[in-house]
């Protein structure tokens, strides 16, 4: 847990960095969790879990290969609770990803900025969903989410930033987040949590 003795230098973030500490677990189904991040957009993470459970149930609950989703007819994925428009995008992840010939090896090899710039070429794919992606799927120690609501709202109430403008809070964030370099996504996770009271 290399990570812990880091973050807790900086004595705003210290007491959060608490046990049980968070760890990344990469996962290979990078082109999938992608889906579901589309899927789970504006839902609630209830709502987003039975979406995920009812598309699992059309591939008899096991994680589907990208062409299979690619040939399942957009009417199936709609029949599962998902909009026109969060249907044909996860056709679109499916399609990219086997025009690409994209594998976790070769995301490997890319930087976080070379991921986002490639990713977010995909129709319905934006910055904020890759940067989840980056540190929930892809395992990336070293990221900050500048436009997650969640994260500027930890920062703002533990480094009392309450009167700043959203440019101004952005430009502090990344500047505050210098010093937790090269864990920043560990910092977020602390953050995450401790605002959501866990």
């Amino acid at each position: 847990m290399e990570h812990v003795a880091h973050l807790q230098k900086d004595k705003k973030l210290a007491p959060i960095v608490q046990p049980p500490f968070c760890n990344l677990t990469p996962k290979k189904n990078i082109a999938i969790a992608l889906m579901g991040s589309i899927m789970s957009q504006q839902l609630s993470t209830k709502v987003a879990a039975v979406i995920y459970a009812r598309f699992l149930a059309l591939y008899q609950h096991k994680i589907p290969t990208v062409a299979a989703v690619l040939n399942t007819p957009i009417d199936t994925l709609r029949s599962i609770g998902l909009s026109n428009a969060k249907a044909m995008y996860i056709h679109n992840v499916a399609q990219f990803f086997i025009e690409q010939k994209i594998t976790p090896a070769y995301l490997n090899k890319l930087s976080n900025e070379e991921i986002i710039a490639l990713l977010t070429q995909i129709k319905g794919v934006g910055q904020w969903t890759v940067e989840m992606l980056l540190m929930f799927t892809i395992g990336r120690e070293d990221l900050i989410a500048l436009d997650d609501l969640g994260i500027q709202q930890a920062i703002v109430k533990l480094y009392k930033l309450e009167h700043l403008n959203k440019k101004e809070l952005k430009l502090k964030m990344e500047k505050i987040a210098v010093k937790w370099s090269p864990y920043r996504t560990y910092a977020c996770l602390y953050l995450w949590r401790w605002k959501d009271g866990k």
